[in-house]
């Protein structure tokens, strides 16, 4: 038995299909061509790349495991979980999906991108909760602090709060580009980050109201350093300490409050080796006693494996280890 899951995210096409007993047998993404210079695509050109990727990627994914054994397919047809939740791009993953199941027959789960993100999670982290958790959902699209509870077939999710303006990838992305960094920047900017001497040390302010927080300063504070001639190393460390030590604080207060010390952290920023480290240094520190779960950097960013697993769990598929 297999399941066939696909993403058309803002920038990333993807699908994955997985076994019943939730292993991957092929998985394919492609990011959408960004011009140079440019921050991103209008909703109604990432549609038109993914009409054109998507094709050669099911045929990719169907050289590896045929069409007729699949028995069940899943598309991330929303952002998140909520109703009046909607993104253009979208759509592309959700009619593909209708019209891939009509035709086999077959049964179709609409999920959403977010739900995604956190199943891909679990499964990379092979991390099974038994209750409730936290979740960050970071990337250049979100930026959310989550409460969830695991469902019979899916999530039960609570906002806890989010950026109140850029998203933690848009800050990363805007800065890269003033950099002459190629979009999107994340990799880039934490390869030029390594640079960063002790000598050259700035640090962009951090904002946070309760589970809030806001990027858009620490963006206008970047913007200034690079035209003072400030060494773009040196910012791109910047931003990094800024988005950890944002995370730090509220992820300490959503600790304090729910008394969940369990965090499952997604999304493309969650790549970010800094990142990673940083927290796991300050929030599994005893004072804490937080208990980290990460995705592979590879499954961090979009892709189409967590809604093949959420499918697959619709229709009573195994837990892998259970």
């Amino acid at each position: 038995m297999a399941f066939l899951g696909i993403d058309t995210s803002a920038y990333t096409c993807s699908v994955a299909i997985v076994n019943q007993a939730g292993d991957v047998l092929t998985a394919h993404r492609r990011l959408l061509p960004v011009p140079p210079g440019a921050r991103g695509l209008q909703q109604g050109t990432a549609v038109f790349h993914h009409i054109q990727i998507l094709p050669d990627l099911l045929a990719a994914a169907f050289t590896k495991v045929p069409a007729a054994d699949l028995q069940g397919i899943a598309a991330a047809a929303r952002p998140r979980p909520l109703t009046g939740s909607y993104m253009p791009v979208f759509t592309v993953a959700a009619g593909q999906g209708r019209i891939l199941a009509a035709a086999l027959r077959l049964p179709f789960l609409a999920t959403s991108h977010q739900e995604g993100h956190i199943a891909a999670g679990l499964w990379s982290a092979s991390w099974q909760p038994q209750g409730g958790f936290l979740a960050v959902h970071l990337s250049g699209g979100t930026s959310e602090v989550l409460q969830v509870t695991p469902g019979e077939k899916d999530f039960n999710i609570t906002r806890l709060g989010g950026t109140l303006d850029l998203h933690a990838g848009q800050l990363v992305d805007r800065a890269g580009v003033l950099m002459g960094l190629q979009f999107p920047a994340g990799q880039q900017l934490e390869a030029l980050a390594r640079e960063a001497s002790d000598e050259d040390r700035v640090r962009l302010t951090s904002a946070v109201r309760g589970y809030n927080f806001s990027f858009s300063g620490p963006a206008s504070q970047a913007e200034r350093l690079l035209a003072a001639g400030v060494p773009r190393a040196a910012v791109a460390r910047a931003i990094e300490q800024c988005i950890a030590k944002t995370l730090e604080r509220v992820l300490r207060r959503a600790v304090d409050a729910t008394g969940m010390r369990d965090i499952l952290i997604v999304g493309g920023v969650a790549a970010n080796t800094y990142l990673r480290k940083r927290l796991r240094q300050r929030l599994e520190h005893p004072a804490v006693e937080a208990r980290l779960h990460f995705a592979a950097p590879e499954y961090s960013s979009d892709n189409a494996i967590g809604v093949a697993l959420l499918g697959r769990r619709a229709a009573g598929g195994v837990n892998r280890g259970d």
